[in-house]
C-alpha cells in the first residue's frame, strides 16, 4: 500500500490511532467530459508526497500523524461508490480525525461531504477552489457528475462559497441565486490581485475544503482534464483559503481532478504540496 509522506513519517506518526489526518485515496474516473486520467491522480499525489519536506509555512503537520487508508473501490453504481466514501469520511470524523480525500474526479466530493456531515450531525460550509461552478442539475444525464456535485450538495442543504470560477452556464448562475452561493470569480480575483476574502456571518463554523486543481491557472497546473485560462496562482489560492478559515474549523478536505502527465512530475508534486499545506492550515 502506498503511504502519503512515507519517506518522512516515523512509525508512530503513520499509525491510525495517533493520526490527526486520514488520507483516503479515491481513484474515481466515471463522468469526466474532456481529458481523462483522474483515476491515476491519487497514486501520483501519494508518490510525489515522498519528495515533500516536513516543515510547511513554519508548521509541521507530520507531527500530528498522517494515516493512509487503502483506496476506495470505484466500481458499481455511483450512489454506491459515494456511500463507500461517505462511510470512510464519517468514521474518520467520529474518531476525531480530519479526512483528506485524494481524487479522482470532483464528483467524489458528494460522498466525502455527506459522510462528514453525517458524523457531525449538521450541515457544513464548503469552500471550493475551482475553474467551474459544478452547479448543473445534471450533466450528460448523470446527476452524480463532476459538473453537478455542488448542486447536489446545495440541494442537501450545505452552504457553498466558490473562488476562481471562470466557466459556468446560465443554469449554474440560476443555481447560485437559488442557493445563495457566495462567490468571487477568477477575473475579479486575478485582475484585482485579491488574496483574502470574508465569509457571511451565517456561514457554518465547520468548513470542508474542496480544491479542484483546475482552479489554478494552466500555466502552473496543466495536468487536469478541463484546464481553463485565467486561473489562480498557487500562493493566491492558498492565501484566500487561509483568510476564510479565521474563526472557523476544518472538518474535511479533498484535492481532486489531477490527471497526471508522464512528461512531468511537477504537477503531481504541486498537488501533493497543496494537500500538505492545507493540513498545515489546520
Amino acid at each position: 500500500m502506498s503511504i502519503f509522506l512515507d519517506s518522512e513519517l516515523n512509525e508512530q506518526e503513520r499509525q491510525r490511532e495517533a493520526a490527526k489526518f486520514v488520507v483516503i485515496p479515491m481513484p474515481l474516473e466515471r463522468t469526466v467530459s474532456y481529458g481523462a486520467g483522474t483515476e491515476a491522480g491519487p497514486e501520483a499525489i501519494i508518490e510525489a508526497s515522498n519528495e515533500l519536506e516536513r516543515i510547511c509555512i513554519g508548521r509541521e503537520p507530520a507531527l500530528d500523524g498522517i494515516f493512509t487508508e487503502d483506496a476506495v473501490a470505484c466500481d458499481g453504481p455511483l450512489p454506491d461508490v459515494m456511500e463507500r466514501l461517505a462511510q470512510r469520511t464519517a468514521l474518520a470524523v467520529e474518531e476525531g480525525k480530519i479526512p483528506v480525500t485524494l481524487g479522482g474526479e470532483h464528483s467524489l466530493t458528494y460522498g466525502a461531504v455527506s459522510g462528514v456531515s453525517r458524523a457531525l450531525g449538521k450541515k457544513v460550509g464548503i469552500l471550493q477552489i475551482d475553474a467551474h461552478a459544478d452547479l448543473r442539475i445534471a450533466y450528460q444525464g448523470e446527476k452524480h457528475s463532476h459538473a453537478s456535485v455542488m448542486h447536489l450538495l446545495c440541494e442537501d442543504g450545505h452552504h457553498l462559497a466558490q473562488y476562481g470560477v471562470r466557466a459556468l452556464c446560465q443554469q449554474e448562475m440560476e443555481s447560485r441565486e437559488k442557493y445563495g452561493v457566495t462567490f468571487i470569480d477568477a477575473e475579479e480575483l486575478v485582475m484585482e490581485n485579491i488574496t483574502s476574502a470574508v465569509l457571511p456571518n451565517d456561514f457554518p463554523e465547520e468548513l470542508y475544503i474542496s480544491f479542484d486543481v483546475d482552479g489554478l491557472d494552466p500555466s502552473i497546473m496543466p495536468a487536469t482534464g478541463t484546464p481553463v485560462p485565467g486561473g489562480l496562482g498557487y500562493y493566491q489560492s492558498l492565501s484566500i483559503i487561509a483568510s476564510l478559515l479565521r474563526g472557523r474549523k476544518i472538518v474535511g478536505m479533498d484535492i481532486v481532478e489531477l490527471a497526471p502527465d508522464e512528461k512531468s512530475q511537477a504537477w503531481d508534486f504541486t498537488a501533493a504540496q497543496i494537500a500538505y499545506r492545507l493540513m498545515a492550515l489546520v
